[in-house]
């Protein structure tokens, strides 16, 4: 039996015991997990197995293939075919895996092409966190005026969203974003600095394009997902300044928390929106 295939068994017995995957069927507990229960272990009707259905083993052994860096950013991945002879299952159990993670945007499919791992690179990546959209024309980027780049210890509310320990290094960002030549965000950004050692205000100023571009490319740091919270606020002295506006404004403000695989959280960002001329854009499903 190749790794993969070990990996698939070793996964589902720490879930449900041991189990017996065969392709495209449901695993089973065999009698061998019952066999190896303890005498004290607790009764059986306060510790239920948990069974996790065949293809999302195979999206977690595929997710820790990602995670490990097998298949780069950008990289086409292995066929269903080949993954299902890797892990001894069926091309459809692959097929649902696999839809799971383009769900996900952790791949993307091209047709006729293969599947490929997403990247921050790909133009419809660019907005999938920033969702600050002009009422009138065209979706585009904004340009970046850093004001602050620097090595600070974590504040104590900063260290729990960040699960770190209060007082260890990240690096601090501070900009105020442009469309069109008008200020229109004010974002402060926290990342860990074990993780973004080497982060400079030089190499944020060089890097053309969204910034998880650079963090993915030169940190080997990708955001596959976000938590966030939005609230209107007033804007006060500082915001008023760097927005060219007047203290009291009505702005949008968010605060973000951005997870990498293994839902760690490598980035949090705090916002502050004019929304005079734009206006914050979801699309739920």
């Amino acid at each position: 039996m190749n790794s993969a295939s070990s990996n698939l068994t070793t996964n589902a017995t720490a879930a449900s015991g041991a189990v017996s995957p065969t392709a495209g069927s449901p695993a089973s507990v065999t009698p061998a997990a019952a066999a190896a229960t303890p005498a004290t272990a607790a009764p059986v009707a306060s510790a239920s197995p948990t069974f996790s259905p065949l293809y999302q083993q195979i999206k977690a052994l595929i997710t820790q293939s990602l995670q490990s860096g097998e298949w780069k950013p950008g990289e086409l991945i292995p066929s269903e075919v080949e993954l299902a002879g890797r892990f001894k299952v069926s091309q459809g159990t692959v097929r649902k895996a696999i839809d799971e993670l383009a769900a996900e945007n952790l791949v993307m499919r091209r047709q006729g092409k293969g599947t490929f791992v997403s990247t921050h690179h790909e133009a419809r990546a660019h907005f999938r966190f920033l969702r600050l959209v002009p009422d009138e024309g065209v979706p585009h980027y904004p340009e970046s005026k850093f004001l602050e780049v620097r090595r600070v210890r974590a504040p104590a509310d900063v260290a729990r969203l960040m699960e770190l320990k209060s007082g260890d290094a990240v690096i601090f960002i501070k900009r105020v974003q442009y469309f069109d030549g008008v200020p229109t965000i004010v974002e402060e950004l926290w990342l860990p600095g074990l993780i973004f050692k080497g982060l400079t205000a030089e190499r944020l100023v060089e890097y053309k394009g969204p910034m998880y571009g650079l963090f993915e490319t030169e940190f080997g740091t990708r955001m596959i997902r976000a938590s966030e919270q939005i609230r209107a606020v007033c804007a006060d002295a500082d915001a008023a300044q760097l927005l060219n506006i007047e203290a009291g404004t009505p702005l949008l403000s968010s605060e973000r928390v951005s997870f990498t695989y293994g839902d760690k959280p490598v980035e949090l960002r705090r916002g502050l929106y004019l929304t005079s001329h734009h206006h914050y854009q979801n699309e739920l499903s």
